[in-house]
């Protein structure tokens, strides 16, 4: 790609996240995006075949990093002993929140982008991804602690369990969505996840 090249691609993707989160995707119009950018119609088509096309080289990497920082972090924690995942509970996944919410800050228009203007698209459902991972961690987390002869505490219903992990997670975004400030965010994101895990304990009798 020439230099001159290049600049039009930035001016398009610039144009773009202004239409984009002004809008949403649903509401973006391609025609606005074309005519602010300056660049015809057939220009546009040279670099992406559609909206879809260029909403997704605009998130894309993004949202497929962030749901491999929270599998490398889930990963790390089963090679532990089933021992040490029952010393260590909630140290790694609060360390991966705070990574994780160091590197939307990093990328904040992207991820700005996926969490209020991503409706219609096939990134809408990044809260559902996280939730149903950690969900199903919890309950492989439940056979380990069962496996060493822990007694489990309270059985949470299907629906509470949602509730309370996707609020875990939802509470993260909001801390982006409003635009708290990085160093705050993460200090608040370390007092979610403590607080979220000494409710976890409580329930598993722990």
């Amino acid at each position: 790609m020439s230099k001159d090249e290049k600049a039009t691609r930035d001016r398009i993707h610039e144009i773009a996240r202004l239409e984009f989160l002004d809008k949403g995707f649903q509401g973006a119009s391609l025609r606005n995006i074309v005519k602010e950018a300056g660049v015809t119609t057939g220009s546009f088509y040279w670099y992406y075949s559609s909206k879809e096309e260029l909403y997704d080289a605009l998130v894309g990497e993004h949202y497929n990093h962030i749901l491999q920082m929270y599998d490398d972090a889930l990963e790390s924690f089963w090679k532990m002993t089933k021992e040490d995942q029952k010393l260590h509970m909630g140290d790694i996944g609060g360390q991966c929140m705070v990574d994780m919410v160091e590197y939307m800050y990093s990328h904040l228009t992207a991820f700005k982008m996926l969490l209020i203007a991503s409706a219609g698209t096939k990134y809408e459902n990044l809260l559902h991804e996280l939730t149903q991972r950690e969900i199903d961690s919890t309950h492989e987390f439940e056979k380990h602690m069962k496996e060493l002869g822990h007694p489990m505490g309270t059985q949470v219903e299907p629906a509470l369990e949602h509730s309370i992990t996707s609020g875990m997670f939802g509470g993260m975004f909001e801390l982006v969505i409003h635009d708290v400030p990085k160093e705050k965010a993460v200090r608040c994101v370390r007092q979610l996840h403590a607080f979220y895990t000494a409710g976890w304990r409580k329930l598993m009798g722990m």
